[in-house]
């Protein structure tokens, strides 16, 4: 059991599950803004546009109501409300990749510092200079 424990620890401290579990975490609330600014603002202006439509409430009811039952009712106004978080969750996170991307080509861009020469380098060019010196005597 102890060892079972100790693989466990191990596999819970590596970076990437940390960081995964960090990713997760900011991802659901994430999550619930996106769909505050889609249910609370983006929808009722939506639903003002086409004519003081309340998205949530459209629905199409099957069948008879039945007494002590609610009745059963496709909600395809919820569904429109669920794709356009969709939309705006994809078009975030698509802008988020495109910003880091380019961060990343900036910084492979920079061109790296020269190095300086190795003790080698610097005696060959000594000699070489002290040569094309004596060869121009």
């Amino acid at each position: 059991m102890k060892k079972l424990l100790e693989e466990f620890k191990a596999f819970v401290m590596r970076g990437n599950v940390l960081d995964m579990a960090v990713g997760v975490i900011i991802a659901g609330a994430f999550g619930k803004i996106v769909t505050s600014l889609v249910n609370d603002i983006l929808m009722p202006i939506i639903g003002m546009i086409i004519g003081n439509v309340d998205f949530s409430s459209l629905e199409i009811k099957l069948g008879e109501p039945v007494e002590g039952a609610e009745q059963a009712a496709i909600r395809y106004g919820m569904f429109i409300q669920e794709v356009v978080n969709f939309l705006i969750i994809a078009l975030c996170i698509f802008i988020f990749i495109k910003v880091v991307t380019s961060l990343q080509k900036k910084k492979e861009e920079a061109p790296a510092p020269t190095p300086e020469p190795t003790k080698e380098e610097v005696l060959l060019t000594e000699i070489r200079d002290a040569l094309n010196k004596m060869a121009d005597k």
